[in-house]
């Protein structure tokens, strides 16, 4: 009687996917950013100036500053995404990695919690550079004895630590990481919800269109969640001086002299800026793995 023979096993079957490049989702946030930059300029102008409304803060910087003041400080905004951004969406998939160790996606309750983990991460490393971008956005709204009149990011970084001090690095820091969870869990993890929603119920297959659909509820959700402590990081790291102003003394300031709904000024803005930055981040960082796909099929090593 021969042998059983046993049946061979594919080798590559349990190995899992290699991990994406961990930059991917700075590049893909730095490219949605340079198009986006004239509404986040707008939005932080609004929240930190007099102006009454997006189309009149966007004349205002035209007529100041010409075309091309639409894109004031944008080195800030490109070094930011380099840095908080980028490590918001690696630490997004590390941290979804370490929550569900289970088959299948994780449910929706986990992706909050990684999304949570993942802002509080970038938002502690990316709170110097957020600070740097939003100076730069507001300096020409304000008048020219107050203003900082950075070159550009690098020249504004070092401006900053030699004349306030390695502590201006913390600036805002509560408010901003606040934000970054805040933003991280309601973006992040509702784009995956919604993306993984959608294809269980059949209703988009996975493509552009899922994707665009995903990412338009994320910047909704994302938005609204986010619009007061973006208020007020944005009031805290344009004020001068060495000291700093807390969350608290900003939120009286502000109920005293605008009432509660000064946490959503700028909200039309701010959802006008983040939804198609959302739109676009998602649909170039998909794309942006796509292409990764391809090029591993193709043999390729270096990705």
């Amino acid at each position: 009687m021969s042998a059983h023979k046993p049946t061979s096993v594919e080798p590559t079957a349990n190995i899992p996917k290699k991990p994406y490049p961990f930059w991917l989702g700075g590049a893909a946030a730095s490219i949605a950013a340079s198009i986006t930059h004239p509404l986040d300029l707008t939005k932080v102008r609004l929240q930190t100036s007099g102006d009454k409304g997006m189309i009149q803060s966007l004349r205002k910087t035209v007529h100041n500053n010409g075309a091309r003041g639409l894109f004031d400080g944008l080195t800030g905004t490109l070094l930011r995404q380099m840095t908080y951004s980028m490590t918001r969406f690696a630490a997004y998939d590390w941290a979804k990695a370490e929550v569900h160790k289970g088959p299948g996606p994780p449910p929706a309750y986990k992706m909050a919690l990684a999304g949570s983990i993942a802002g509080g991460i970038a938002g502690i490393i990316g709170t110097p550079f957020e600070t740097l971008m939003v100076r730069m956005q507001a300096d020409k709204a304000k008048p020219f004895e107050q203003r900082y009149n950075y070159r550009n990011s690098l020249q504004g970084f070092y401006r900053m630590t030699s004349e306030e001090g390695v502590s201006s690095w913390t600036r805002g820091l509560g408010p901003n990481a606040f934000r970054s969870i805040l933003m991280n869990m309601s973006q992040l993890a509702s784009y995956d919800w919604f993306k993984h929603e959608l294809l269980q119920a059949k209703l988009l297959e996975d493509g552009p269109v899922l994707h665009f659909v995903a990412s338009l509820g994320a910047g909704t959700v994302a938005t609204t969640v986010c619009s007061p402590a973006d208020v007020i990081k944005s009031r805290i790291m344009t004020a001068h001086g060495k000291g700093t102003s807390s969350s608290m003394d900003v939120v009286k300031r502000s109920l005293a002299t605008e009432g509660p709904m000064f946490m959503f000024k700028g909200w039309v803005p701010a959802w006008t800026r983040l939804q198609p930055t959302t739109i676009l981040i998602f649909l170039i960082l998909e794309q942006l793995k796509k292409g990764v796909d391809v090029y591993r099929e193709a043999g390729g090593q270096m990705l």
